[in-house]
């Protein structure tokens, strides 16, 4: 009996060693992560881009001499409106003038020598009809009013060239625009085709050219399909130099034909109003574009997208846990990011915690968070 009750107490204290030893392997609960989440919802967006631009005039000439001499007038003040024919230089006209009269001279004799060639010739005919003169006399009248002609001829050539000298004496503007300052003084020798005696711009409209992301040629083709239903609003802004906007908007206007093979890019040419002026040739500005997207745009905060192989992933709360959804993005647009697949309005995105969740974690979203929705985007730099 001693020995049975011996036993009795050892198979006790073994059993309860192997309870308390299954007991400690129990699994435990997973402890749930605290997050912050934001709502997501659709709304419009509008953000802007900017590009660099360089203002240009539509039409630029330099004024050249044609013939040489010299500057004998200046007719306008420098930096004035011009109208198409204006006069602007005159060089010395006189050794034109000149050669003008000598050669309306010549003109006149070789016509003059013309008309007696010609009653030569006929009379002649007429005694060759009657066979009262050598047939050779009759070549040789003919051949002074062939000679005749050619003089003619000639002579009305160089009335046309001395004529085009004298034209060219004085300088007129090609169009109406803006004259630069003058090069050259009275007095200044001119070399045809050398000296530079002035510039002349158009100035209203005056264009915009920047280059954009050869990635961006369709967006901007579908602005110039539709540049008709931009002409009054505002998506083309010309940011000047002290950080001013133009007060007028610009209107897409052409894309170049080929893109610049060294950087990817493509010109663009705007064309805005200066009815005063104050837009000059080679003024550097930025180009404001407004992108507007519609009503039904998803924005997320970029914290809470992470990135795997070139995928982009959220933790979506569905409950008391977290789903790892895969998604689509569009635009980065200041602190968020367009969303073009993979989430619907409502539901809730987690934006910190992220690096402590996996796919099923249990989660305490944030009393505060629990609220958000996701804001506004804010205007964004290109």
């Amino acid at each position: 009996m001693k020995i049975i009750s011996t036993l009795s107490v050892g198979s006790g204290m073994v059993l309860l060693l192997a309870s308390c030893h299954h007991s400690s392997q129990a699994p435990q609960m997973p402890q749930a992560v605290p997050v912050s989440a934001v709502e997501v919802h659709t709304q419009p967006v509008t953000y802007y881009q900017f590009y660099p631009g360089t203002i240009r005039a539509l039409n630029v000439v330099q004024l050249h001499g044609d013939v040489s001499g010299y500057i004998t007038g200046i007719f306008f003040k420098d930096g004035q409106f011009v109208e198409k024919g204006q006069k602007l230089y005159e060089i010395d006209r006189q050794q034109y003038e000149a050669a003008y009269q000598q050669a309306v001279a010549n003109l006149q004799v070789a016509q003059a020598n013309l008309e007696k060639a010609k009653q030569d010739a006929e009379r002649y005919q007429e005694l060759n009809q009657k066979n009262a003169i050598a047939k050779q006399t009759l070549d040789h009248a003919l051949s002074d009013l062939r000679s005749a002609e050619a003089q003619v001829a000639a002579a009305k050539a160089n009335v046309n060239q001395v004529a085009t000298n004298l034209k060219y004496s004085r300088i007129v503007a090609p169009f109406s625009g803006i004259i630069g300052i003058s090069q050259v003084r009275l007095g200044s020798l001119i070399t045809p085709g050398q000296t530079l005696l002035n510039t002349i711009s158009s100035y209203d409209p005056m264009a915009v050219d920047f280059q954009v992301d050869q990635k961006e040629i369709p967006h901007f083709s579908d602005l110039l399909a539709h540049a008709a239903a931009h002409r009054a609003d505002s998506t083309f802004m010309i940011q000047l130099a002290d950080g001013t906007f133009y007060p007028e908007p610009a209107t897409i206007s052409v894309i170049d034909r080929a893109v610049d093979p060294q950087t990817g890019t493509i010109t663009v040419r705007l064309l805005i109003p200066n009815r005063h002026n104050l837009l000059r040739d080679g003024m550097n500005c930025n180009v404001r574009v407004a992108n507007r997207l519609p009503a039904s745009t998803i924005l997320i905060p970029q914290v809470a997208v992470t990135e795997q192989l070139g995928e982009h992933f959220v933790y979506v709360v569905q409950g008391d846990s977290v789903v790892q959804r895969k998604i689509a993005l569009g635009y980065p647009i200041g602190s968020q990011y367009v969303v073009q697949d993979g989430l619907k309005p409502g539901e809730r995105v987690v934006t910190q915690g992220i690096q402590r969740l996996r796919q099923g974690a249990h989660v305490i979203v944030s009393a505060n968070s629990a609220a958000e929705r996701t804001g506004a985007a804010p205007a964004s730099s290109h």
